[in-house]
């Protein structure tokens, strides 16, 4: 019986040491085509990278150009605008100061004729009253 049970035991160790050798192997051909896979995937992949990376670095650099133009643009409206309101104060003041010394002109000119309407007007009533003072004397 001990025979039966030493060759069991020496059976047993035979398959343990025949399914440690299968899974080796196994194990040594999956590696194989883990790294011919991973060759495989570099290959492959090492191009899309290199593009995405020119990619990257070109929409960089597009974006710095776009911020610079945006600068340009800023600075361009500023002056416009700084220039626009230079041109209009320039033009209020070429004319309003000439309509406002005209209204003046204007306003002086109204004024003496006022005064002369008002003279004139003055002298008419004192002679019209002295002739009315004459009226009812007049016998006609």
């Amino acid at each position: 019986m001990n025979s039966a049970f030493l060759g069991l035991i020496a059976v047993a160790t035979v398959v343990m040491a025949v399914v440690q050798v299968v899974l080796i192997v196994v194990a040594v051909r999956l590696a194989r085509r883990v790294d011919v896979m991973s060759t495989q995937v570099q290959r492959e992949l090492g191009p899309l990278v290199e593009r995405l990376t020119r990619v990257a670095d070109n929409l960089q650099h597009a974006s710095g150009l776009a911020g610079v133009q945006v600068e340009r643009l800023d600075r361009f409206f500023a002056g416009a605008s700084r220039r626009a309101d230079d041109t209009l104060s320039l033009v209020q003041s070429a004319v309003v100061g000439p309509i406002r010394e005209g209204l003046a002109v204007v306003g002086a000119v109204r004024g003496v004729v006022a005064a002369l309407r008002a003279l004139r007007g003055s002298r008419a009533s004192r002679a019209a009253s002295k002739f009315d003072d004459e009226d009812p004397l007049f016998i006609g």
